[in-house]
């Protein structure tokens, strides 16, 4: 039998489930007779890296990037890095981390070891990304926009993989969850759900005045993610007043949110660090919830064919009228839409597709 392929996949930390959704599918899914994944993260802290631990592979916690300062010694680090690499005969590492870091890459170069980073969220703030693209073997963007404006120069190193999720868990179902539309509100309430870290560049004090304009207190908002950083703390202190907001906080598990939610809005600013390919619109997608969001890259790669469910970024008055149109549709046509956005999730962003392209990316760069 052939040796196997070690990939390594280096994440910062699995504090929360965006990247590290992806990492976990990919570890997960890999052909298990073909390839051999491990993981290197910073730390062991968070509740997702509990769930990681169990599909026992192995994790290393060792520092794979170094600061760029002193620049003295910066590549004395670089090297102790390139030994971690070599020592453990990696085949191809894989690179979650967000930042614009170029220590990790060059010491896959020093190690002689074929390096690929995903791109997954837009933002190309300054030159560095720039050589961590060219110290990489290939550069995996998630979306359109991302080849067009950053990677232009580089079209042969880049291929691009949208994210996917799992559409066999993430399909409607007739289980009892222990979290309902009756933990929160009443059975009959409208429910717009939106789930997201919680940064300023998402945009959620959008969809709040959307509702607040429509002037109906059948109307509610449940928001799920970390309510604990300046931001959401900011935004529980504006809309404090309004019992029709609920924050139910952090949430390892989001299956029960998605079921009981009549709409799913992602209101993302087109500023600052925005969407690569957001993950929890397209589990609502599966889960035959409607999505309405805004018009910004990766949402618009998400919904593009649903034009009518896309709306101006930042535009409050467009987001209104969409959320009255969606609450006013009979039940027949919310259950077409419903079903399309479903059956478009599994046509283009299948967890199976996913993988393979990761396998033959990885048997291309090692053959």
């Amino acid at each position: 039998m052939s040796k196997k392929i070690r990939v390594l996949y280096t994440i910062p930390n699995f504090n929360t489930a965006g990247s590290g959704k992806s990492v976990y599918d990919l570890v997960k899914g890999l052909d298990r007779t073909v390839f051999e994944p491990e993981i290197c993260c910073f730390h062991s802290k968070g509740d997702f890296y509990k769930e990681v631990e169990k599909l026992n592979v192995k994790i290393h916690l060792f520092p794979f990037t170094t600061n760029y300062r002193p620049w003295l010694t910066f590549i004395f680090r670089v090297f102790k890095i390139a030994k971690f690499f070599k020592a453990n005969s990696f085949d191809v590492i894989h690179s979650w981390h967000w930042s614009s870091d170029i220590s990790e890459p060059l010491a896959a170069r020093l190690a002689g070891i074929p390096y690929v980073y995903t791109k997954k969220a837009m933002g190309w703030g300054n030159r560095f990304w720039n050589w961590r693209s060219k110290l990489s073997t290939r550069v995996i963007a998630v979306n359109e926009d991302m080849i067009d404006q950053y990677f232009s120069e580089l079209q042969n190193k880049v291929v691009r993989f949208p994210l996917a999720i799992d559409t066999d868990y993430y399909k409607p179902d007739h289980i009892k969850y222990d979290i309902t539309k009756e933990s929160y509100f009443d059975k009959d309430d409208f429910v717009i759900l939106s789930i997201a870290n919680l940064v300023a560049v998402k945009g959620i004090e959008i969809l709040f005045d959307a509702v607040l304009r429509l002037n109906d207190d059948r109307i509610k908002i449940l928001i799920v993610g970390n309510d604990k950083n300046e931001y959401a703390q900011d935004l529980k202190a504006r809309y404090s007043n309004n019992a029709n907001i609920v924050f139910a906080g952090k949430q390892l598990k989001v299956k029960p949110y998605l079921a009981l939610a009549d709409l799913f809005v992602i209101p993302t600013k087109d500023e600052g660090r925005r969407e690569g390919i957001p993950n929890a619109p397209l589990e609502a997608m599966a889960m035959n919830c409607i999505v309405l969001g805004s018009n910004v890259s990766g949402v618009k790669d998400i919904l593009k064919e649903f034009p009518n469910c896309l709306f101006q970024a930042s535009n409050i008055d467009e987001l209104t009228e969409k959320i009255l149109y969606i609450k006013n549709l009979s039940e027949e046509e919310n259950d077409t839409l419903a079903k399309a956005m479903r059956n478009q999730v599994i046509k283009e962003f299948s967890i199976n597709e996913f993988l393979r392209n990761h396998e033959k990316l990885y048997l291309s760069i090692v053959n």
